[in-house]
This record gives C-alpha cells, structure tokens and sequence, in this order.
C-alpha cells in the first residue's frame, strides 16, 4: 500500500502548490481558514468563488486580492443585488404551475411560509446565498452551449449526477441567467427540516435543462 508519502501530486489541501481546481472542492469554513493563513484581508466576509480567487492571487504574488476576487470572482449576487427585477417573479403565457404555486422570495429576509415550501425568485443575492451555505459553486454543463456560450446552467453540489459541471463566475452565470429570463424555483428545506439543495431553472417557456 502506497504511504502519503508514496502518492502523486499534493497531499495537504492547505499547501501553496494545491490547483485551483482543488480549491474549489473544499467547503467555505476550509477556505475561509486558508485565506486567514495567507493573509488575505477580509477573509470572514468573502463569499466561496471570491476566497478562491483571493487565495490564489495571493499564491501567485498579486497585489490586491480582495478587490481581484471581487471583480474576477463575480461580484454578482453580493448584498444588495436583487437582479434586474429586483427578485421578482418572470411570468409568461407559458409560465409552468410550479410557479402559480411558489411562494415569491425576493430578499434573504424573506422567510417560508413553512418547512417544504416551495419558493420562486430571481434575486441574485437570494440565489447565490442559498447557494454558497451549501457549498454550491455556479456552473455549466460541459458540450451543452455553442461556442463560449454557457450552456445548461447548474449548481455543482459536490455529487455524481452524471452531468460533465464546468465551474464559471457568478458573474458569467446570472448573466446567462437573465439573458433567458429564468426563475429560481427552490426550497430551504425538506418538510422535515433538513436543508434542500432542490432548485429548478425554468422561464414562461421552457425550463433550462
């Protein structure tokens, strides 16, 4: 049996020479502890894509990494970023019954109506909070857009849902997010109180994969 080591590559997921890649696998407590030991300022108050970046421009010498993060690493969804709609609603002639029957979010102070409840917004800073309280990362799935265009959006959880995930900016994934008109169809919770990862992207005609 190989010994640590004995095996390729990097074995500590807090040493310098760790990919970004890498990085974006651990969890936001992890990284938050990582930028704390590399010095990046502000570290408690960064979001999952902006640690990332600011650690590794602090890797790489660059002066500057909060504000780096911060305009690399999507600024999108930040406090106070409602979208375009300000977290409302997208209806339409075709607009599914998943919406009629969701209860419309529009800011993180918005609570739900109860445990299971199945909530629809378009607020960017809704979406991305959700997201990166379960270590959720923006993302595309890999050969489904033409070109650089981003094609199904996803949220990569961490699973095996057998769908090749690029990960992408905050900033390249509510850009596309907006450009088709989509809601956020979600839960907080299970009807048993457990935390949900369950989201639908869909607009009034279609849903998004």
């Amino acid at each position: 049996m190989a010994t640590k080591t004995d095996q390729p590559g990097n074995q500590t997921p807090d040493t310098p020479d760790v990919s970004e890649t890498e990085l974006r696998k651990q969890k936001v407590a992890d990284l938050r502890v990582i930028a704390e030991q590399e010095g990046v300022p502000g570290a408690g108050d960064l979001h999952k894509d902006e640690l990332v970046d600011a650690i590794v421009d602090v890797r790489e010498g660059h002066g500057g990494a909060q504000e780096s993060a911060r305009e690399g690493g999507g600024s999108a969804g930040e406090p106070g970023d409602g979208g375009p709609d300000d977290g409302r609603v997208r209806t339409g002639p075709d607009s599914s019954k998943s919406l009629k029957y969701s209860q419309e979010i529009t800011s993180p102070d918005d609570d739900p109506e109860r445990e299971g409840r199945s909530l629809v917004t378009t607020s960017h800073e809704v979406i991305r909070q959700w997201a990166e309280s379960r270590d959720g990362v923006p993302s595309t799935v890999e050969g489904t857009g033409p070109g650089d265009t981003l094609g199904v959006l996803r949220l990569d959880f961490g699973g095996d849902d057998g769908d090749r995930l690029t990960h992408v900016s905050w900033d390249e994934w509510f850009a596309t997010f907006d450009e088709r008109g989509l809601n956020f169809i979600y839960q907080e919770d299970h009807t048993d109180g457990r935390p949900s990862t369950f989201f639908r992207l869909e607009n009034p005609d279609r849903e998004d994969g």
